[in-house]
């Protein structure tokens, strides 16, 4: 079978996020089939970008059997116009070259998958030039997210634009994979038939974690240094942004000083903030690290004896999440702390931590507790079940089958 992957935002191992369709592809070439993958040049959540001649309109290439093709989209920064001419220069080359695309790929399959829905409409042009299955792809339901999380109007044009092209999408696509589990109700009050609704989230690489990269050597001095107070360690490993609640993390800190050891391992627009409050406030049992490489994570992860992920409040959350991090740390066998308001509990479904409201700074003080009391052993045990969990239900092998069964059924 050729499947072609839309998704303007698309990584890989090289390129870093966005991993989903890099991790499925590879699964689907594993399997027999072809993959082409079409994306813009630039993301601003990739790590590196692809190197684009200059004057080229695409460049071709491929990456561990994956075929993928590069389009020439401009550059930008944060979420205003330069953003969205990227967003159009990225579905004109598609319109403009959809049909030979068809012609030349001949997919079974079309993916619209960008996080935005406006890749639908070109995605529907190539899918009937080549006589496809159409499948719409949803990672965020666009508009909403900037209505409710920007505050955007309705009425606003941009939203208008996006509003039409969600309700294309519902009605149009052949089925609708989404990784936010309760959305269907949603999805169906905007034109969707229930029938092509299928939930298939993210998950876990098992490849990473065989041969994983080594530590650099001055964060594995520093957590042994902080192993060797011999309290346990919490640990957060990602973006240090204003929505991972890493304020709530570091007030729990003040109270669990001669309890617990706080590590903070990664990069982001409030790490520098957060240091100066660790600075100002005192906290002798609060440790900030360096980012590691996402290769390197699960020898991170074993440096923690239990782990913490938090939100701030978000109203999109009633439809569910599935965030990497929570995979990485389930899959390393860690205990969570989860500190998030959400449609679904993956920690409290599989037994492998404490679920807290988010910003409740005394559950979570609570929580760690609750954890720290237990025997190593207790909580090697409920760390195993997070990690049965996605064995059971989350692996990028089963996620690509599941993928494909929904799109023959």
């Amino acid at each position: 079978m050729n499947i072609l992957i839309i998704n303007h935002y698309a990584g890989s191992q090289i390129h870093g996020m966005e991993f989903r369709p890099y991790y499925l592809a590879r699964e689907w070439v594993r399997m027999g089939h072809k993959v082409q993958i079409v994306a813009g040049a630039y993301s601003h959540i990739r790590a590196r970008q692809p190197k684009m001649p200059l004057g080229v309109r695409w460049l071709d290439e491929i990456l561990d059997g994956i075929a993928y093709r590069w389009y020439a989209t401009p550059s930008y920064r944060g979420n205003g116009v330069g953003r969205v001419y990227s967003m159009v220069s990225f579905l004109w080359h598609l319109w403009r070259n959809g049909k030979a695309l068809a012609r030349d790929f001949k997919p079974d399959v079309v993916i619209a998958s960008s996080t935005y829905p406006m890749d639908i409409w070109p995605a529907r042009r190539i899918a009937k030039a080549a006589g496809a299955r159409l499948v719409f792809e949803v990672h965020d339901l666009w508009p909403l997210s900037p209505m409710e999380l920007g505050g955007m109007s309705k009425w606003h044009p941009f939203i208008l634009w996006v509003q039409m092209a969600e309700d294309y999408a519902y009605r149009h696509a052949d089925k609708v994979v989404s990784m936010l589990p309760k959305a269907q109700p949603y999805m169906q009050a905007r034109g969707m038939a229930a029938k092509k609704f299928f939930y298939v989230p993210n998950g876990v690489d098992e490849e990473e974690w065989t041969a994983p990269h080594s530590l650099p050597a001055e964060v594995v001095q520093h957590l042994q240094k902080i192993r060797g107070k011999g309290l346990p360690i919490v640990g957060y490993s990602g973006t240090h942004g204003l929505a991972n609640a890493l304020d709530d993390l570091l007030s729990a800190a003040q109270r669990l000083e001669g309890r617990a050891e706080v590590v903070l391992v990664g990069t982001g627009p409030e790490r520098e903030r957060l240091l100066a409050r660790v600075r100002e406030e005192h906290l002798s049992n609060v440790h900030m690290l360096p980012a590691v490489a996402k290769q390197a994570v699960p020898n991170l992860l074993e440096a923690f004896d239990i782990t913490f992920i938090g939100s701030t409040a978000n109203p999109l959350y009633r439809f569910g999440i599935s965030p990497n991090k929570l995979m990485d740390y389930m899959f390393a066998a860690k205990p969570v702390v989860m500190a998030i308001d959400a449609g679904n509990d993956p920690v409290g479904e599989s037994g492998c931590g404490i679920t807290v409201r988010a910003g409740d700074v005394e559950a979570i003080i609570q929580a760690v507790l609750r954890l720290t009391e237990l025997s190593t052993v207790e909580r090697e045990t409920m760390g195993q079940a997070g990690r049965a969990f996605i064995l059971r239900n989350q692996t990028y092998a089963q996620l690509a089958q599941r993928f494909l069964d929904a799109v023959a059924t």
